[in-house]
């Protein structure tokens, strides 16, 4: 068996880096132990960035459609370690800042698109062995057919937290022991309304729940006291009805419950999210306490970080210092994810000095219902990129926001849904730097426009995840052009389709 890429794990995150790089035309194979899509709760949150960077590259029909409409920015409320009153806002013209999707759900969407654009996913396969060659990697690999090996020319792993990529290449990562004990589960209440639905926070832990439409309640607990002796046991209907019922301070019955977890605040992060051909994305690469919603939303966007530089490298179109970038620029994201859910942690543990901190909180929030750092914190809209030019202007590594272009039917997200880098041109003033971009140009989709009113640009470029890579005042054009995607010269090639229905391109 053989591919340009293998992607091992086939969860939302390994999907949506199939997703993507078929749909660049590079020849994908996922390898996934399960034979079928997990209906077990999960992940159900996708922050602002996440949302609006799927938007751009043409995913979430119905979601990331209706954009630039004029209606003005857009608001969700949120919490901060269960204090509520936070507002997350995003942008006049993008998607709603907080999209509620069940995983299994997203799971199936990227898997669709990726087989729809070519990737071949195989089911029922479960990696035993990996070693990297010069020119490639070659994956041992159990199906039900027996043992097979693979070989490929890169390898993203996205197969979770129990990582056998992670391991087999022997990445090391910093860690931090379990604190805390929680459980999750799906319980039928005898009394439905015996539980409050939402957050409640008692002397002796917290508890979580949620109904769902089939009349169960989604229940997590959290209990401060300590990390679980022999956490590999598996939790029982009673050992949560017991934990349920101590923690609220009375008998909560249950006439049963199912897809019991137990989880802690155990974190793991990578040193390195590259070796030599191998790639690490999701919970394989990094893992935090899941407070804040924001473990998928920072998988969602490693696959999209990574998905343009490695299908621009399998094409001859990138170099290594391209694919270095990727653990240049999603590394510090996931530290600041690792950080920020420690914080919450230590202002959900129980305490007087604890009480004053989120009495404080509280009254900030209240006060500040748009406390832009910690809403910018959690959305990941704060997020600014490290310099990957020589001499960055002051706006590259910003994520641009959607805009409509003058006098035109299309915006920016519609402009990017192609997959390919995006060169804006605007006035005269812009118009001259066509000429610089020309080596670049069977790679590039440039747009000449109007001048966007309240605007100083004359000309942007912009990365296919929505990130300013040049813009006047810094490097020169053709430098920035050359860094990113080598000397230029690049022949054309037939269009491919890409992810959600838009058109890409061949790069080789």
């Amino acid at each position: 068996m053989r591919a340009q890429v293998a992607v091992v794990g086939g969860g939302p995150v390994g999907m949506l880096v199939a997703a993507e790089l078929a749909g660049y035309g590079v020849d994908t194979v996922v390898l996934e132990e399960r034979t079928e899509v997990s209906e077990r709760p999960k992940a159900t949150t996708l922050h602002a960035r996440a949302v609006q960077s799927l938007a751009r590259r043409g995913y979430l029909p119905g979601n990331g459609d209706a954009l630039g409409t004029g209606a003005g920015a857009t608001s969700g409320a949120f919490h901060f370690a269960g204090i509520h009153g936070l507002v997350i806002t995003a942008p006049e013209g993008e998607p709603e800042p907080i999209l509620k999707r069940p995983q299994a759900e997203l799971e199936r969407l990227f898997e669709q698109r990726a087989r729809a654009a070519g990737a071949r996913v195989l089911r029922g396969h479960r990696v035993t062995g990996i070693a990297q060659e010069p020119d490639g990697v070659r994956l041992d690999v159990e199906g039900p057919g027996g043992p097979a090996a693979c070989r490929v020319e890169y390898l993203v792993g996205a197969d979770g937290a129990r990582s056998t990529v992670r391991e087999r290449l022997g990445i090391a990562s910093d860690t931090a022991p379990a604190s805390v004990s929680a459980l999750a589960g799906l319980a039928t209440l005898e009394d439905p309304e015996a539980l409050e639905q939402g957050w409640l926070r008692t002397p002796r832990g917290w508890i979580v729940s949620k109904r769902t439409p089939g009349g169960e309640t989604h229940v997590r607990t959290l209990d401060c006291t300590g990390a679980y002796e022999g956490r590999e046991r598996q939790p029982t209907p009673r050992e949560l009805q017991g934990e349920v019922s101590r923690i609220a301070g009375r008998d909560i019955a249950m006439a049963g419950a199912r897809w019991i977890t137990r989880f802690s605040d155990f974190t793991r992060l990578a040193r390195t999210f590259r070796t030599g051909r191998a790639f690490l994305v999701g919970d394989a690469a990094h893992l935090h306490f899941p407070i804040g919603g924001q473990g998928l939303s920072t998988g969602v966007l490693d696959a999209l970080n990574l998905g343009w530089k490695l299908a621009l490298a399998v094409r001859g179109a990138a170099g290594e210092r391209l694919l270095d970038s990727y653990d240049l620029e999603r590394r510090p994201a996931a530290r600041a994810v690792v950080d920020n859910t420690r914080a919450q942690l230590a202002l959900m543990r129980p305490g007087e000095d604890v009480d004053a901190l989120r009495g404080l909180f509280a009254g900030l929030l209240a006060e500040d219902r748009y406390a832009g750092g910690l809403a910018d914190m959690i959305s990941a809209q704060g997020a600014v990129l490290p310099a990957y030019t020589e001499r960055p202007s002051s706006w590259e590594g910003r994520f641009l926001p959607n805009f409509r272009l003058p006098a035109g039917a299309d915006d920016l997200v519609t402009l990017l849904r192609d997959g390919r880098p995006l060169l804006l041109l605007f006035g005269e003033d812009g118009a001259r730097h066509e000429e610089e971009a020309r080596a670049w140009a069977p790679l590039l989709r440039v747009v000449r426009t109007g001048r966007v009113p309240g605007a100083a640009h004359e000309a942007l470029l912009v990365r296919p995840d929505g990130h300013v890579g040049w813009s006047p005042g810094g490097s020169p054009l053709g430098g920035a052009l050359s860094a990113y995607f080598g000397r230029g010269g690049c022949a054309p090639e037939a269009a491919v389709a890409a992810p959600g229905g838009g058109r890409g391109i061949r790069l080789s």
